[in-house]
Parts: C-alpha cells; structure tokens; sequence
C-alpha cells in the first residue's frame, strides 16, 4: 500500500524507529528526543583480503533514501478509505524517517542560545541566514528557520521557524523584512502550561475608538503609540491597521516601517490548536488554509513554538489541497517526506498526522459536492467525523491513563 519499504516495526516500538546502531526507547518519550543516530557507520573491509560485495549505507542515508523515494498517490475515493484506516496511518507513519539535525552537524558557533529547543534544530541545507544590512557591517546571523518547498517542489514557497524568544524578536523581523514576507501564520498560544512564544507584535488596548479624521499625522501616532497600536520590535516599527476575528483564528493587518520605507504585513493567529494534539475539528483548519492566500514576494512564515509540529501539519494541508484542486488527487506521504527534508521532524506525532488526513478528505468531499452517496453506506465525510472523535476519546483516555 506505502512505497516506504521495511517490516512494520514490532508492537511496543516508539512511533519513528532509529537506526540500528541505537537501542529502543520508551514508547512515552516525544518525537523530537526520538532522534537517531547520525554517526556513520563504518567498516574496515580491507583486512578480509577480498574487494566489497556492496557498500554499506549509513542509517542518514537510508533515510534520505526513504524520504526522497516514499509515495501513495491517492485519488478522492481512495483518501477517504485510508483517513480511515486509523491503524494504517499509524503504520504509514512510523516508517517515515524523522530527519531531525544533531548539533554536530549544524556548524553555527554560539547557536544554542536563540534555540527554544535543543532537539529541534534548523537542517542546514535549507535554513535562512540572516545577511547583515549595508549600514550595519557585520557577520551573517543565526536564525532557527529552514525555507520549505510548496506544491510541486516550488523553492522557498514557506518558511518555518520557532516562535520567538525574547532575545531573538529582533532576528524574527529582520527575517520578515529581509525576505519580504507580507504573511505570518502563528498557529500556537503565547503560554500553554509554560511559555510557547514570546508577543512579537503591538497589542492595541482599545480597537473600537475610530480614527478621527481631523487629527493630524502627528497627533495620530501619539494617539497610536498610547493605545498600544505602535510599538518598536528590534530596529523596526510596526504599526497595527486593523484587526478581525474569525472562526478559530485572528487576522491583524500591520505596517513595517523601517527608516522611511514601509511595507504591509498580514498577521494571522490561529489559537484553538492545543501543542502535541489536534483540534476539535477540521473546519477553522481548513478555513485559515483557505483565507490564506499564495505568497507574495517572499515566503509565508508560518511557526507554532517548535516550528514543527503544527507548522508542519499546516503547511501539509496547503499543499495538499492545493494539489487536490490542481490534479484531483494527493500523495500525502511524498509531501511529508518533502517537509522532513527541508526541516526535520514535521508533523510531530502520529495523531497530527491522522487529523492531516482526515482534514483533506473533508475538503475532498467539498471538492465533490455532487458526488452520489450509497444510501446503505455511510458518508464519508460523516465516517471520517466519527474517526476523529473516536481519536479525541482515544486521545483522552491515554492522558488519564
């Protein structure tokens, strides 16, 4: 069914195998402090006295292998069957290789500060650098951003990252500006038992006094800057235009000013997503997926706290129902094993992975509004209803457990 080859790992094995050279951990431990090895594996042949059958791959290369090969073309019907097929996904899942960077491997002195986690590290190969600007000579920066591929493998269509710490709010605007990104996705809480993500943008105390029409430019800005609706992030200043609510999610338009050049930004915050888990439902998912729009000179930023978890299933869902739109059918695999390249460790439990699919076949059954129903079958848009309660109930269960 997968293209990922291998057995299925034993029952009892944690959800991403490592690789040989490293013993089995406990099942309750995370994704992230899952990593396997990236050491090379090496073996003197030399002594045998005999030339080499075949060369020996290193666990990194296996998986690379894997995350470059892996494919399940689905068609609208067939995406309904495996959302669910609950124990598949599972499967489907575990093979995936996680793709996660040791520090060894990311050569950038010093980096360990502007990390929020020590396990969740930018792939070196895709990650942003941060220039430094021509007033202001000095050596390139450090950022935990990686630039990620969009539909059909478009270059640096995304950016995931971190959310902000309070010493590299700074760094997250000057990636904004350097970039020219016009749109942030935030799919996270500022504190969920600890803190998640550092406030990175001005507040306004009081959004429902009207502009006065008659206040000068000046008196405007005083006005601003006390209702909190200005405020200095770094070298930059950002002002808040408008704000509106939506279901699940806040849209605030701002304006980035540096010097005298300003651009504008759309800011939008996606709040019902608890960390490690899923949603509720699928709706204000889809619904953030389709008020955002295509990019715009630059990437969409798109982070939660790690930049991996929920960035992750968010920027699978664009893709993917970008790729339904376009093709009438999605290889949910290939674009996770895309995602992992570019940053590792996206899509960060099994469960995120499940509510990816169970998101697009809901959108799928949109896609087919005239699709004829068997009265003796259920819906497929109520089967997969019922798959991800049964999933919350599962979910719930284990907590207590």
């Amino acid at each position: 069914m997968s293209a990922v080859r291998g057995a299925s790992p034993p029952p009892g094995e944690p959800t991403t195998p490592p690789p040989m050279t490293t013993p089995p951990r406990k099942a309750s431990v995370r994704l992230q402090e899952r990593r396997g090895s990236n050491l090379s594996l090496l073996l003197n042949v030399s002594t045998l006295g005999e030339e080499p059958v075949c060369s020996v791959s290193t666990p990194k290369e296996v998986w690379l292998q894997l995350l470059h090969t892996s494919s399940r073309p689905l068609t609208h019907a067939l995406l309904q069957q495996a959302a669910a097929d609950t124990n598949a996904l599972n499967v489907e899942y575990q093979k995936i290789p996680p793709n996660f960077v040791s520090t060894a491997e990311l050569d950038v002195p010093g980096h360990t500060m502007k990390d929020r986690y020590k396990t969740i590290l930018p792939n070196p190969e895709s990650r942003v650098i941060l220039r430094s600007s021509e007033d202001e000579a000095g050596p390139d920066r450090y950022i935990n951003a990686n630039y990620i591929r969009g539909y059909n493998g478009a270059a640096r269509t995304y950016i995931a990252t971190q959310g902000p710490m309070v010493h590299t709010v700074g760094d997250f605007w000057d990636m904004v500006w350097q970039e020219r990104s016009s749109i942030i996705v935030m799919i996270t809480r500022l504190k969920e038992n600890n803190e998640k993500c550092e406030l990175y943008w001005p507040q306004p105390r009081d959004t429902t006094r009207a502009k006065r029409e008659d206040e000068n430019e000046e008196e405007q800005r005083e006005e601003d800057e006390e209702d909190g609706k200005t405020s200095r992030f770094g070298r930059f200043v950002l002002r808040v235009r408008d704000s509106q609510e939506k279901e699940g999610f806040t849209i605030t338009d701002m304006e980035i000013q540096l010097c005298s050049e300003c651009r504008p930004v759309r800011h939008y915050w996606f709040t019902s997503w608890p960390d490690h888990h899923i949603p509720q439902c699928t709706a204000p998912v889809l619904g953030l997926v389709e008020e955002t729009p295509s990019p715009g000179p630059g990437p969409i930023i798109v982070h939660c706290s790690a930049g991996i978890g929920r960035t992750g299933c968010f920027i699978a869902s664009s893709i993917s129902c970008q790729q339904l739109r376009e093709t009438g059918q999605v290889d949910v695999l290939e674009t996770v094993c895309q995602l992992r390249l570019d940053r590792g460790g996206m899509i960060q439990t099994t469960e995120q992975y499940q509510f990816l699919y169970y998101t697009l076949a809901q959108y799928s059954s949109k896609l087919q509004p005239d699709q004829e129903q068997n009265q003796n079958q259920q819906n497929p848009e109520e089967d997969v209803s019922i798959q991800l309660h049964n999933l919350h109930l599962d979910n719930t269960q284990n907590q207590r457990d």
